[in-house]
């Protein structure tokens, strides 16, 4: 360790990393469609991480002290973390290379998968919208200091003249989060190879001492989530014995240990060995018991990392205030990465002035810890910018639209009614006979494949280049032929295939009243897959109908039953930046009203199926068990209050994908639909053993098509997923779908694919008996 290193004022903990126009995404894509070679690719992405160094240095943040983190990554960090350690699946030996390190065409395998080898299972991480890679560990895993790349990225900043921090997710996190590999013995647990682990833990640092790093972050945010946690014996006694070895490293560089999205007070005593500590003071609070912080350099997250309005920065410095005298050295910092938020507000150039002036991205919110850095050592210099962000917060507060008289009235009037629907065994009745369905049938969640031309159309279409009429044609000839394709195919019930929607969230936000949408305001979902959240700023309402053209336009093209398609309004919430000025529960209410209209309007036009999505129910779950009732008895009134005006012979479906549905199986049994369709492929079904065992009575579609990866899956897989799901649910409750939305593959893969669905749905559906049947 250097003896004195030079003390930070303001850090983050991350940054965005797909480049402010998605250029890491263009990079790997190109990579991966053969138009790059490996070494292009490298320096593409080399050139995003020196632009994001050089850039948060621009923006006030040291080039030699470490303050700049090194929190790049190509995919996903925990894969990063898999990859540096060698916990690559055996199925992936083919990638590793002699010496242990995987290129980026071999890392994109595990991510993706290819052929016969599955990709590693994805999940959201914590209560955000990205999606990690879930490591499999089992008892021989071997663990060894595999891969250097991040200390090559580390040692590249260096030499263009910056000594930033490199940040790894830490390894208790690393564990919490695995999942015991296939073979592993019953009672299992990943996280008691934790002293195994622990050695290539320890020999990365020494090679990132080597390299010159003064501090290295660790991420541990596993310790502030109660279902991360739950059944691990003296977790608090496993951590302390963990940063205690990795302190005693000889030379090692120091340690920044990072807990992001909650508290984590209950830990913090257990890392006295390390020499920083990162607290999210956003989600969490300054420790009750300040004896904790003594003699460390603690960064105060109270910068808020997950939303984009602009800080009460007056309160985060009142709150800084209270960890000095705690603390040797007290930091400004964010609550969690920037990974959550967009690049840079000033260059959202056609949104509302005024709307702008209310907002900080990833560039402002450096900003904001470096004025509140400063404003620790001098508060009265930084007087004037804390005065002109406590008057932007209360210019939105007051502004028109914020608060409309109509939309309170209207949610102050609703009764318990207004939340139920007529019994599930009279609206199944009523459903079978409107319908007319076969056993075990067959449909998609509801995108198809956004083509270049759909693309290419839209924007002209945006850019005034193609009228509203020419533009409408085309989406009607599209619609037609992906209807023909369907009944071709002998898909059951038909959707319309989307093409209108730029994203599922998004398109809802442009047709409601009280959101804002931005031109550059990507932020990684996984992978390459970046998303555009909405800004909800002002109470919702509907001012038409926004699906009901297209779905009825659908109808007419086919005999087959149509399904509408909805975002429900808790992923609305979910996958927006949502006001912070109200309950969420009131937000969510007021979309919810919204699109109960728009079901209203869909069954009264002769649409007999329609489909909210929530594939973000299980995403906004608190960390903390003593706050997650709360959270799921709104969430699931909001949803209920969404489609309880639903006559009973209209089949409401829902969709939830990517996320431990155990813990909430019982709120999407609450949920009340018809049909749920929900992830089952990746994990190989392993949610049905919870869906069984909560006996689940609705109908249950498990996907059997992983949407997620490129690989086309055989009719023979499909069908052993699908005889795994029969075995555990009633045949009749079970409907055969995809895992998620069509989107984001191609044509070619996609049709095959559904191709192998219908005709595993036909083979399971002929092996069942004819009581079944």
């Amino acid at each position: 360790m250097t003896e004195n290193p030079p003390a930070w004022t303001a850090t983050i903990l991350g940054y965005p990393r797909l480049g402010p126009d998605r250029e890491t995404k263009k990079a790997l894509e190109a990579l991966w469609a053969g138009r790059a070679d490996l070494a292009t690719t490298e320096q593409r992405l080399a050139a995003v991480r020196a632009a994001t160094v050089r850039r948060l240095n621009a923006l006030g943040l040291p080039a030699h002290d470490g303050s700049i983190p090194s929190s790049f990554s190509a995919y996903d960090q925990v894969l990063d973390a898999a990859v540096a350690v060698g916990a690559v699946p055996e199925r992936f030996a083919d990638v590793v290379a002699a010496d242990g390190t995987v290129d980026l065409a071999g890392y994109s395998t595990i991510a993706r998968g290819r052929g016969a080898q599955a990709p590693l299972e994805m999940t959201k991480w914590f209560d955000t919208n990205y999606h990690y890679l879930v490591p499999e560990i089992g008892p021989g895993t071997t663990f060894r200091f595999a891969d250097d790349r991040g200390v090559r990225e580390f040692t590249e900043a260096l030499a263009d003249g910056f000594l930033t921090r490199p940040v790894l997710v830490g390894p208790v996190t690393f564990l919490l989060l695995a999942k015991a590999a296939d073979g592993s013995p019953a009672g299992f647990a990943p996280i008691s190879r934790l002293d195994d682990l622990l050695g290539a833990y320890a020999d990365l640092l020494s090679a990132y001492a080597a390299a010159g790093a003064e501090w290295v972050q660790l991420d541990e945010p596993g310790l502030v989530s109660d279902s991360a946690t739950a059944g691990v014996e003296d977790l608090p006694g496993l951590v302390r014995a963990a940063y205690d070895r990795l302190a005693a490293v000889t030379g090692r560089p120091r340690l920044l240990v990072a807990t992001p999205y909650g508290d984590a007070s209950g830990f913090l005593g257990s890392l006295g060995a390390v020499e920083g500590l990162a607290l999210d003071l956003v989600e969490g609070s300054v420790p009750a018991d300040r004896s904790v912080l003594a003699g460390k350099t603690v960064v105060g997250g109270v910068v808020d990392g997950h939303n984009v309005w602009r800080g009460d920065l007056v309160g985060a410095l009142a709150t800084l205030r209270r960890l000095e005298g705690a603390a040797a050295h007290v930091v400004a910092g964010t609550s969690t990465s920037l990974l959550h938020v967009p690049h840079d507000v000033t260059r959202e150039t056609a949104l509302d002035e005024r709307l702008r002036g209310w907002l900080a991205f990833a560039d402002q919110k450096v900003a904001e810890v470096v004025l509140l850095g400063r404003a620790l050592g001098d508060a009265e210099a930084a007087g004037p910018a804390l005065a002109a962000a406590a008057a932007a917060r209360a210019d939105r507060l007051a502004a028109p639209g914020v608060v409309r008289p109509e939309v309170r009235d209207r949610l102050a009037a609703l009764t318990p009614e207004a939340f139920q629907r007529s019994d599930y065994a009279t609206r199944r009745a009523a459903q079978e006979q409107a319908l007319d369905l076969p056993l075990l049938p067959t449909t998609t969640i509801g995108s198809f494949p956004q083509t270049t031309e759909i693309r290419r159309a839209r924007a002209a279409w945006a850019r005034g280049e193609l009228t509203q009429a020419a533009y409408e044609e085309f989406l009607r000839a599209e619609i037609d032929r992906v209807v023909r394709l369907q009944e071709d195919l002998g898909l059951d019930v038909v959707v319309h295939g989307e093409p209108e929607r730029n994203d599922m969230v998004q398109y809802f936000a442009e047709h409601l009243d009280g959101f804002a949408v931005t031109q550059h305001g990507w932020v990684q979902s996984y992978g390459s897959r970046g998303v555009r959240p909405p800004i909800l700023w002002g109470d919702v309402t509907r001012p038409a109908p926004i699906t009901v053209p297209w779905s009825t336009y659908t109808a007419g093209r086919t005999a087959r039953p149509v399904k509408g398609m909805l975002t429900g309004p808790v992923t609305i919430l979910a996958w927006s930046f949502v006001r912070d000025d109200q309950p969420l529960a009131d937000t969510a209410n007021q979309v919810a009203l919204a699109l109960r209209d728009e079901v209203g309007d869909l069954e009264a036009a002769g649409i007999g199926i329609v489909q909210v999505d929530e594939p973000a129910l299980r995403e906004l779950l608190p960390l903390k068990t003593a706050d997650q009732k709360a959270y799921l008895d709104w969430s699931v009134a909001s949803f209920r209050l969404a489609t309880a005006g639903a006559g009973d012979a209209t089949q409401v479906h829902t969709h939830l994908c990517y996320s431990e549905f155990g813990e909430v199986i019982d709120a999407i049994d609450g949920l009340d639909a018809d049909v749920t369709s929900i992830e089952a492929a990746r994990s190989r079904m392993e949610v049905l053993a919870d869906i069984a065992g909560a006996g689940f009575g609705r109908g249950i579609g498990p996907g059997v098509y992983d949407i997620h990866s490129p690989r086309v899956p055989s009719a023979e897989e499909v069908a052993g997923l699908l005889r795994a799901a029969v075995a555990s649910v009633p045949a009749r409750q079970v409907w055969v779908n995809p895992d998620c939305g069509l989107k984001t593959r191609g044509y070619a893969e996609t049709t095959e694919s559904l191709r192998h669905l219908v005709e595993a749905a036909r083979t399971v559906r002929a092996e069942l008996p004819a009581a079944a049947r």
